[in-house]
Protein backbone atom coordinates (compact mmCIF):
# COMPACT_ATOMS: atom_id res chain seq x y z
CA UNK A 1 0.00 0.00 0.00
CA UNK A 2 1.06 3.54 -0.97
CA UNK A 3 4.11 2.56 -3.25
CA UNK A 4 3.22 5.21 -5.88
CA UNK A 5 2.50 7.52 -3.27
CA UNK A 6 5.81 6.69 -1.14
CA UNK A 7 8.22 6.63 -4.56
CA UNK A 8 6.78 10.29 -5.28
CA UNK A 9 7.04 11.86 -1.78
CA UNK A 10 10.73 10.05 -1.40
CA UNK A 11 11.77 11.59 -4.64
CA UNK A 12 10.43 15.08 -3.84
CA UNK A 13 11.93 15.65 -0.03
CA UNK A 14 14.81 13.85 -1.10
CA UNK A 15 15.87 17.18 -3.08
CA UNK A 16 15.32 19.54 0.15
CA UNK A 17 17.11 17.46 2.84
CA UNK A 18 20.60 18.11 0.92
CA UNK A 19 19.31 22.04 0.28
CA UNK A 20 21.06 24.53 3.37
CA UNK A 21 18.21 26.53 3.17
CA UNK A 22 14.28 26.81 2.79
CA UNK A 23 12.63 29.46 1.07
CA UNK A 24 9.65 30.33 -0.18
CA UNK A 25 10.19 29.17 -3.90
CA UNK A 26 11.82 26.27 -3.14
CA UNK A 27 9.09 25.16 -0.39
CA UNK A 28 6.10 26.40 -3.90
CA UNK A 29 7.95 23.90 -5.87
CA UNK A 30 8.33 20.99 -3.55
CA UNK A 31 4.49 21.27 -2.25
CA UNK A 32 3.84 21.90 -5.78
CA UNK A 33 5.18 18.12 -6.58
CA UNK A 34 3.61 16.96 -3.44
CA UNK A 35 0.00 18.01 -4.35
CA UNK A 36 0.62 16.24 -7.48
CA UNK A 37 1.63 13.29 -5.79
CA UNK A 38 -1.30 12.89 -3.44
CA UNK A 39 -3.90 14.07 -6.54
CA UNK A 40 -2.38 10.81 -8.45
CA UNK A 41 -2.72 8.84 -5.32
CA UNK A 42 -6.37 9.50 -5.80
CA UNK A 43 -6.92 11.75 -2.29
CA UNK A 44 -9.74 13.82 -2.15
CA UNK A 45 -9.22 17.12 -3.67
CA UNK A 46 -10.62 19.22 -0.18
CA UNK A 47 -7.85 16.80 1.98
CA UNK A 48 -5.53 17.98 -0.30
CA UNK A 49 -6.05 21.28 -0.44
CA UNK A 50 -6.22 22.01 3.51
CA UNK A 51 -2.93 19.74 3.74
CA UNK A 52 -0.81 21.82 1.25
CA UNK A 53 -2.22 25.16 3.40
CA UNK A 54 -1.20 23.53 6.56
CA UNK A 55 2.35 22.06 5.77
CA UNK A 56 2.73 25.47 3.96
CA UNK A 57 1.79 27.33 6.15
CA UNK A 58 4.12 25.88 9.03
CA UNK A 59 6.88 25.40 6.52
CA UNK A 60 7.22 28.88 6.05
CA UNK A 61 7.23 30.03 10.09
CA UNK A 62 10.57 30.94 11.33
CA UNK A 63 10.93 27.19 13.41
CA UNK A 64 11.82 25.85 10.14
CA UNK A 65 13.52 29.04 8.17
CA UNK A 66 15.89 29.48 11.28
CA UNK A 67 16.32 25.46 11.26
CA UNK A 68 19.85 23.93 10.57
CA UNK A 69 18.57 21.12 8.70
CA UNK A 70 15.78 22.85 7.04
CA UNK A 71 14.83 19.88 4.68
CA UNK A 72 14.64 17.67 7.83
CA UNK A 73 12.44 20.09 9.55
CA UNK A 74 10.15 19.93 6.08
CA UNK A 75 10.08 16.52 6.39
CA UNK A 76 8.73 16.01 9.66
CA UNK A 77 5.97 18.87 8.90
CA UNK A 78 4.73 16.51 5.99
CA UNK A 79 4.62 13.52 8.59
CA UNK A 80 3.38 15.08 11.40
CA UNK A 81 0.45 16.68 8.63
CA UNK A 82 -0.01 12.82 7.13
CA UNK A 83 -0.65 11.88 10.45
CA UNK A 84 -2.83 14.50 11.38
CA UNK A 85 -5.00 13.84 8.19
CA UNK A 86 -5.30 9.40 9.15
CA UNK A 87 -6.70 10.64 12.42
CA UNK A 88 -3.31 11.35 15.47
CA UNK A 89 -3.09 8.23 16.76
CA UNK A 90 -4.80 4.37 16.80
CA UNK A 91 -8.58 4.20 17.97
CA UNK A 92 -9.43 0.84 19.06
CA UNK A 93 -12.55 -1.05 19.76
CA UNK A 94 -14.46 0.05 22.56
CA UNK A 95 -15.93 -3.08 24.19
CA UNK A 96 -17.00 -1.76 27.40
CA UNK A 97 -20.45 -3.12 27.48
CA UNK A 98 -22.22 -5.42 29.42
CA UNK A 99 -21.74 -8.60 27.63
CA UNK A 100 -22.01 -9.75 24.85
CA UNK A 101 -20.36 -6.51 23.20
CA UNK A 102 -22.16 -6.32 20.05
CA UNK A 103 -20.21 -5.00 16.59
CA UNK A 104 -22.31 -4.65 13.62
CA UNK A 105 -20.46 -4.51 9.97
CA UNK A 106 -21.82 -2.52 7.17
CA UNK A 107 -20.99 -1.86 3.66
CA UNK A 108 -21.30 -2.72 0.34
CA UNK A 109 -21.22 -6.07 -1.81
CA UNK A 110 -18.35 -6.94 -2.70
CA UNK A 111 -16.65 -4.45 -0.16
CA UNK A 112 -15.05 -7.64 1.96
CA UNK A 113 -17.21 -7.61 4.83
CA UNK A 114 -18.10 -11.38 5.54
CA UNK A 115 -14.28 -11.58 5.49
CA UNK A 116 -13.58 -8.98 7.76
CA UNK A 117 -15.68 -10.23 10.09
CA UNK A 118 -13.63 -13.55 10.48
CA UNK A 119 -10.93 -11.31 10.69
CA UNK A 120 -11.98 -9.47 13.22
CA UNK A 121 -13.06 -12.76 15.09
CA UNK A 122 -9.98 -14.22 15.02
CA UNK A 123 -7.89 -10.71 16.00
CA UNK A 124 -10.55 -10.61 18.79
CA UNK A 125 -9.53 -13.89 20.14
CA UNK A 126 -5.96 -14.34 19.63
CA UNK A 127 -5.21 -10.56 20.61
CA UNK A 128 -7.64 -9.65 23.05
CA UNK A 129 -8.17 -12.94 24.65
CA UNK A 130 -12.13 -13.07 23.83
CA UNK A 131 -14.80 -15.18 23.17
CA UNK A 132 -16.46 -14.63 20.33
CA UNK A 133 -20.02 -15.62 18.29
CA UNK A 134 -20.83 -14.58 14.48
CA UNK A 135 -23.96 -14.36 12.78
CA UNK A 136 -24.64 -13.20 9.13
CA UNK A 137 -27.90 -11.84 8.35
CA UNK A 138 -27.54 -11.46 4.66
CA UNK A 139 -30.69 -13.39 3.82
CA UNK A 140 -30.71 -12.44 0.28
CA UNK A 141 -26.91 -14.42 -0.30
CA UNK A 142 -27.19 -17.53 1.14
CA UNK A 143 -23.54 -18.31 -0.30
CA UNK A 144 -22.75 -15.42 2.30
CA UNK A 145 -24.47 -17.31 5.49
CA UNK A 146 -22.34 -20.65 4.17
CA UNK A 147 -19.05 -18.74 3.74
CA UNK A 148 -19.33 -17.32 6.76
CA UNK A 149 -19.64 -20.71 8.69
CA UNK A 150 -16.38 -21.83 6.89
CA UNK A 151 -14.11 -19.30 7.87
CA UNK A 152 -16.14 -18.75 11.65
CA UNK A 153 -14.82 -22.27 12.10
CA UNK A 154 -11.23 -21.89 10.31
CA UNK A 155 -11.07 -19.50 13.28
CA UNK A 156 -12.30 -20.79 16.17
CA UNK A 157 -15.53 -18.83 16.22
CA UNK A 158 -19.11 -19.72 17.33
CA UNK A 159 -21.17 -19.63 14.26
CA UNK A 160 -24.98 -18.97 15.23
CA UNK A 161 -26.78 -20.55 12.21
CA UNK A 162 -29.21 -18.44 10.07
CA UNK A 163 -31.35 -19.10 6.36
CA UNK A 164 -32.53 -17.05 3.45
CA UNK A 165 -36.61 -17.61 5.00
CA UNK A 166 -35.66 -15.63 8.47
CA UNK A 167 -35.95 -11.68 8.78
CA UNK A 168 -32.97 -10.01 9.31
CA UNK A 169 -33.91 -8.62 12.65
CA UNK A 170 -34.95 -11.63 14.04
CA UNK A 171 -31.72 -13.55 13.67
CA UNK A 172 -29.97 -10.46 15.01
CA UNK A 173 -32.35 -11.14 17.98
CA UNK A 174 -31.78 -14.51 18.21
CA UNK A 175 -28.02 -14.98 17.73
CA UNK A 176 -27.76 -11.76 20.50
CA UNK A 177 -29.63 -13.96 22.71
CA UNK A 178 -27.86 -17.14 22.21
CA UNK A 179 -24.46 -15.13 23.28
CA UNK A 180 -25.87 -13.95 26.32
CA UNK A 181 -26.67 -17.44 26.97
CA UNK A 182 -23.60 -18.62 25.77
CA UNK A 183 -21.48 -15.91 28.23
CA UNK A 184 -19.97 -14.82 25.38
CA UNK A 185 -17.93 -11.58 25.18
CA UNK A 186 -18.70 -10.23 21.25
CA UNK A 187 -21.40 -10.88 18.77
CA UNK A 188 -20.08 -9.92 15.54
CA UNK A 189 -23.14 -8.91 13.09
CA UNK A 190 -22.46 -9.54 9.48
CA UNK A 191 -25.01 -7.70 7.62
CA UNK A 192 -25.91 -7.59 3.62
CA UNK A 193 -24.63 -5.68 1.14
CA UNK A 194 -25.99 -3.95 -2.12
CA UNK A 195 -24.16 -2.87 -5.07
CA UNK A 196 -25.06 0.55 -4.48
CA UNK A 197 -26.70 2.56 -1.50
CA UNK A 198 -30.41 2.20 -1.76
CA UNK A 199 -33.65 3.38 0.46
CA UNK A 200 -34.69 -0.35 1.38
CA UNK A 201 -30.64 -1.51 2.54
CA UNK A 202 -30.37 1.79 4.67
CA UNK A 203 -34.06 1.10 6.43
CA UNK A 204 -33.14 -2.99 7.17
CA UNK A 205 -29.95 -1.73 8.48
CA UNK A 206 -30.83 0.66 10.66
CA UNK A 207 -33.86 -1.85 12.05
CA UNK A 208 -30.91 -4.05 12.62
CA UNK A 209 -29.31 -1.24 14.73
CA UNK A 210 -31.95 -0.58 16.88
CA UNK A 211 -32.65 -4.15 17.53
CA UNK A 212 -29.10 -5.06 18.52
CA UNK A 213 -27.78 -1.34 20.44
CA UNK A 214 -24.36 -1.88 19.06
CA UNK A 215 -21.23 -0.22 20.96
CA UNK A 216 -19.75 -0.49 17.34
CA UNK A 217 -21.19 0.10 13.88
CA UNK A 218 -17.80 -0.38 11.46
CA UNK A 219 -18.21 0.43 7.87
CA UNK A 220 -16.26 -2.04 5.85
CA UNK A 221 -14.87 -0.33 2.15
CA UNK A 222 -12.68 -1.53 -0.47
CA UNK A 223 -9.58 0.62 -0.27
CA UNK A 224 -9.01 0.36 -4.00
CA UNK A 225 -12.11 2.59 -4.93
CA UNK A 226 -9.99 5.22 -3.73
CA UNK A 227 -11.62 9.14 -2.42
CA UNK A 228 -15.15 6.88 -3.29
CA UNK A 229 -14.45 4.81 -0.81
CA UNK A 230 -14.39 8.04 1.70
CA UNK A 231 -17.79 9.41 -0.26
CA UNK A 232 -19.71 6.35 0.29
CA UNK A 233 -18.86 5.94 4.13
CA UNK A 234 -20.04 9.94 4.40
CA UNK A 235 -23.53 8.71 2.97
CA UNK A 236 -23.62 5.91 5.13
CA UNK A 237 -22.50 7.53 8.26
CA UNK A 238 -25.88 9.53 7.43
CA UNK A 239 -27.96 6.90 8.16
CA UNK A 240 -26.01 5.03 10.89
CA UNK A 241 -24.19 6.33 13.88
CA UNK A 242 -20.81 4.47 12.50
CA UNK A 243 -18.14 4.43 14.93
CA UNK A 244 -14.87 3.06 12.38
CA UNK A 245 -14.03 2.20 9.19
CA UNK A 246 -12.29 -1.11 8.18
CA UNK A 247 -10.20 -0.46 4.70
CA UNK A 248 -9.99 -3.66 3.32
CA UNK A 249 -7.60 -5.08 0.55
CA UNK A 250 -4.41 -2.42 0.85
CA UNK A 251 -2.12 -5.20 0.10
CA UNK A 252 -3.46 -4.58 -3.55
CA UNK A 253 -3.33 -1.02 -3.78
CA UNK A 254 -0.47 1.08 -4.44
CA UNK A 255 -2.09 4.21 -4.07
CA UNK A 256 -3.81 4.84 -0.62
CA UNK A 257 -6.21 8.00 -1.52
CA UNK A 258 -9.13 6.35 0.92
CA UNK A 259 -6.85 6.09 3.86
CA UNK A 260 -5.77 9.21 3.32
CA UNK A 261 -8.89 10.79 2.75
CA UNK A 262 -11.71 9.12 4.92
CA UNK A 263 -10.92 10.45 8.23
CA UNK A 264 -11.10 13.67 6.81
CA UNK A 265 -14.24 13.38 4.95
CA UNK A 266 -16.16 11.36 7.21
CA UNK A 267 -14.75 12.55 10.74
CA UNK A 268 -14.70 8.43 11.73
CA UNK A 269 -11.08 7.25 12.11
CA UNK A 270 -10.21 4.09 10.07
CA UNK A 271 -9.44 1.24 13.12
CA UNK A 272 -8.44 -1.47 11.00
CA UNK A 273 -6.77 -2.35 7.45
CA UNK A 274 -7.28 -5.79 5.63
CA UNK A 275 -3.86 -6.67 4.27
CA UNK A 276 -4.29 -9.92 2.94
CA UNK A 277 -6.76 -12.60 1.94
CA UNK A 278 -5.68 -14.95 5.19
CA UNK A 279 -7.89 -15.28 8.80
CA UNK A 280 -4.76 -13.07 10.45
CA UNK A 281 -4.63 -10.47 7.89
CA UNK A 282 -5.86 -7.77 9.71
CA UNK A 283 -3.85 -5.42 11.13
CA UNK A 284 -4.67 -2.44 14.09
CA UNK A 285 -4.29 1.17 11.93
CA UNK A 286 -1.88 3.00 13.46
CA UNK A 287 -1.68 6.70 11.60
CA UNK A 288 1.77 7.45 13.20
CA UNK A 289 3.05 4.35 11.78
CA UNK A 290 1.31 4.55 8.80
CA UNK A 291 2.68 7.98 7.74
CA UNK A 292 6.61 6.84 8.29
CA UNK A 293 5.73 3.89 6.15
CA UNK A 294 4.93 6.30 3.72
CA UNK A 295 8.07 8.74 3.70
CA UNK A 296 10.83 5.30 3.63
CA UNK A 297 11.28 5.33 7.48
CA UNK A 298 9.91 2.17 7.80
CA UNK A 299 7.03 1.12 10.65
CA UNK A 300 9.68 -1.39 12.86
CA UNK A 301 6.83 -1.50 15.63
CA UNK A 302 4.92 -3.14 13.72
CA UNK A 303 7.45 -5.40 12.74
CA UNK A 304 8.40 -6.01 16.13
CA UNK A 305 4.55 -6.81 17.40
CA UNK A 306 4.32 -9.40 14.50
CA UNK A 307 7.56 -11.30 15.11
CA UNK A 308 6.41 -11.63 18.79
CA UNK A 309 3.37 -12.97 18.05
CA UNK A 310 3.95 -15.16 14.87
CA UNK A 311 7.38 -16.15 15.59
CA UNK A 312 8.09 -19.62 16.68
CA UNK A 313 10.21 -18.63 20.02
CA UNK A 314 11.87 -21.76 20.45
CA UNK A 315 12.86 -22.02 16.61
CA UNK A 316 14.59 -18.41 16.81
CA UNK A 317 16.55 -19.61 20.47
CA UNK A 318 17.77 -22.94 18.17
CA UNK A 319 18.56 -20.74 15.49
CA UNK A 320 20.16 -18.21 17.29
CA UNK A 321 22.91 -20.31 19.26
CA UNK A 322 23.50 -22.01 15.54
CA UNK A 323 24.20 -18.53 15.02
CA UNK A 324 26.29 -17.97 17.49
CA UNK A 325 28.55 -20.97 17.12
CA UNK A 326 28.72 -20.77 13.12
CA UNK A 327 27.81 -24.08 12.36
CA UNK A 328 25.18 -26.77 12.39
CA UNK A 329 22.85 -24.19 10.05
CA UNK A 330 20.60 -26.82 7.74
CA UNK A 331 18.52 -26.44 4.66
CA UNK A 332 16.04 -27.09 7.11
CA UNK A 333 16.31 -23.95 9.35
CA UNK A 334 16.42 -22.14 6.03
CA UNK A 335 13.16 -23.67 4.89
CA UNK A 336 12.13 -22.89 8.73
CA UNK A 337 12.61 -19.09 8.66
CA UNK A 338 11.27 -18.84 4.91
CA UNK A 339 7.87 -20.39 6.22
CA UNK A 340 7.87 -18.15 9.46
CA UNK A 341 8.54 -14.97 6.99
CA UNK A 342 5.42 -16.18 4.94
CA UNK A 343 3.30 -16.42 8.95
CA UNK A 344 4.01 -12.97 9.00
CA UNK A 345 2.37 -11.80 5.91
CA UNK A 346 5.16 -12.67 3.10
CA UNK A 347 8.40 -10.77 2.10
CA UNK A 348 6.73 -8.09 0.56
CA UNK A 349 5.10 -6.77 4.03
CA UNK A 350 8.02 -7.15 5.38
CA UNK A 351 10.17 -5.38 3.65
CA UNK A 352 7.68 -2.33 3.67
CA UNK A 353 8.34 -1.98 7.02
CA UNK A 354 11.81 -1.83 7.06
CA UNK A 355 13.41 1.77 7.14
CA UNK A 356 14.52 2.88 3.71
CA UNK A 357 13.65 -0.28 1.46
CA UNK A 358 12.07 2.79 -0.75
CA UNK A 359 15.44 3.14 -1.87
CA UNK A 360 16.30 -0.43 -2.68
CA UNK A 361 16.43 -0.79 -6.59
CA UNK A 362 12.77 -3.12 -7.75
CA UNK A 363 15.39 -5.71 -8.92
CA UNK A 364 16.51 -6.58 -5.59
CA UNK A 365 13.47 -6.42 -3.86
CA UNK A 366 11.69 -8.94 -6.38
CA UNK A 367 14.90 -11.18 -6.29
CA UNK A 368 13.52 -12.35 -2.69
CA UNK A 369 9.30 -11.82 -3.58
CA UNK A 370 7.14 -14.40 -1.91
CA UNK A 371 7.06 -16.08 -5.65
CA UNK A 372 10.86 -16.65 -5.62
CA UNK A 373 10.45 -17.66 -1.91
CA UNK A 374 7.79 -20.47 -2.61
CA UNK A 375 10.02 -21.64 -5.56
CA UNK A 376 12.78 -22.22 -2.94
CA UNK A 377 10.83 -23.81 -0.45
CA UNK A 378 9.39 -25.89 -3.61
CA UNK A 379 12.85 -27.29 -3.97
CA UNK A 380 13.79 -28.25 -0.04
CA UNK A 381 10.59 -30.50 0.03
CA UNK A 382 11.72 -32.04 -2.65
CA UNK A 383 14.45 -33.17 -1.06
CA UNK A 384 15.22 -36.53 1.48
CA UNK A 385 15.90 -35.31 5.19
CA UNK A 386 19.49 -36.44 4.95
CA UNK A 387 20.04 -34.39 2.16
CA UNK A 388 18.68 -30.98 3.65
CA UNK A 389 21.04 -31.99 6.88
CA UNK A 390 23.97 -32.26 4.17
CA UNK A 391 23.51 -30.49 0.86
CA UNK A 392 27.10 -31.31 0.26
CA UNK A 393 25.82 -34.55 -0.63
CA UNK A 394 23.65 -32.96 -3.58
CA UNK A 395 25.26 -33.48 -6.97
CA UNK A 396 23.86 -34.42 -10.68
CA UNK A 397 21.58 -37.05 -9.90
CA UNK A 398 20.21 -35.38 -7.42
CA UNK A 399 19.89 -32.27 -8.68
CA UNK A 400 17.82 -33.35 -11.49
CA UNK A 401 15.71 -35.38 -9.32
CA UNK A 402 15.13 -32.43 -6.75
CA UNK A 403 14.60 -29.55 -9.88
CA UNK A 404 12.14 -32.16 -11.37
CA UNK A 405 10.11 -33.10 -8.66
CA UNK A 406 9.88 -29.44 -7.88
CA UNK A 407 9.03 -28.49 -11.47
CA UNK A 408 12.02 -26.42 -11.79
CA UNK A 409 15.46 -26.24 -13.70
CA UNK A 410 18.44 -27.72 -12.11
CA UNK A 411 20.26 -24.46 -12.38
CA UNK A 412 17.49 -23.41 -9.80
CA UNK A 413 18.97 -25.62 -7.76
CA UNK A 414 22.28 -24.83 -8.08
CA UNK A 415 21.41 -21.76 -7.45
CA UNK A 416 19.41 -22.09 -4.16
CA UNK A 417 22.74 -24.35 -3.00
CA UNK A 418 25.66 -22.08 -3.94
CA UNK A 419 23.10 -18.99 -2.36
CA UNK A 420 22.83 -21.27 1.05
CA UNK A 421 27.03 -21.90 0.55
CA UNK A 422 27.41 -18.50 0.96
CA UNK A 423 25.40 -18.21 3.71
CA UNK A 424 27.19 -20.96 5.34
CA UNK A 425 30.28 -19.11 5.29
CA UNK A 426 29.31 -15.68 5.99
CA UNK A 427 28.28 -17.35 9.67
CA UNK A 428 31.14 -19.53 10.12
CA UNK A 429 33.37 -16.44 9.65
CA UNK A 430 31.36 -13.73 11.94
CA UNK A 431 29.96 -16.35 14.84
CA UNK A 432 29.69 -15.19 17.98
CA UNK A 433 30.14 -11.74 16.57
CA UNK A 434 26.40 -11.12 16.57
CA UNK A 435 24.06 -9.75 13.50
CA UNK A 436 25.40 -6.98 13.11
CA UNK A 437 28.68 -7.35 13.05
CA UNK A 438 27.82 -10.06 10.93
CA UNK A 439 25.57 -7.63 8.46
CA UNK A 440 28.54 -5.50 8.29
CA UNK A 441 31.12 -8.72 7.26
CA UNK A 442 28.89 -9.11 4.20
CA UNK A 443 30.00 -5.49 3.14
CA UNK A 444 26.05 -4.55 2.20
CA UNK A 445 26.21 -7.02 -0.40
CA UNK A 446 24.08 -10.16 0.02
CA UNK A 447 25.07 -13.46 -0.98
CA UNK A 448 24.48 -14.86 -4.60
CA UNK A 449 24.06 -11.13 -6.07
CA UNK A 450 20.55 -11.25 -4.13
CA UNK A 451 19.28 -10.94 -0.12
CA UNK A 452 20.22 -13.97 1.83
CA UNK A 453 18.31 -16.82 2.37
CA UNK A 454 15.78 -16.22 4.21
CA UNK A 455 15.91 -12.44 3.74
CA UNK A 456 18.51 -11.73 5.73
CA UNK A 457 16.08 -11.54 9.00
CA UNK A 458 17.37 -14.93 10.98
CA UNK A 459 14.66 -14.83 14.01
Amino acid sequence: MFDNLADRLNSTLKNLRGQGRITEDNVKDTLREVRRALLEADVALPVVREFIEHVQEKALGKDVLGSLSPGQALVKIVNDELVSVMGEANESLNLAAQPPAVILMAGLQGSGKTTSTAKLANFLKQKMKKSVMVVSCDVYRPAAIEQLKTVAAEVGADFFPSDASQKPVKIAKAALDSARRQFKDVLIVDTAGRLHIDNEMMDEIKALHKAVNPVETLFVVDSMTGQDAANTARAFDEALPLTGVVLTKTDGDARGGAALSIRQITGKPIKFLGVGEKTDALEAFHPDRVASRILGMGDVLSLVEEVQSKVDQKEAEKLARKMAKGKGFTLEDFKSQMEQMANMGGVASMMEKLPGMNDVPDAVKNQVGDRQMARLVGIINSMTPQERRFPAIIKGSRKRRIAKGAGLHVQEVNKLLKQFNQMQKVMKKMKGKGIMNMMRGMKGRFPGGGMPPGGGMPF
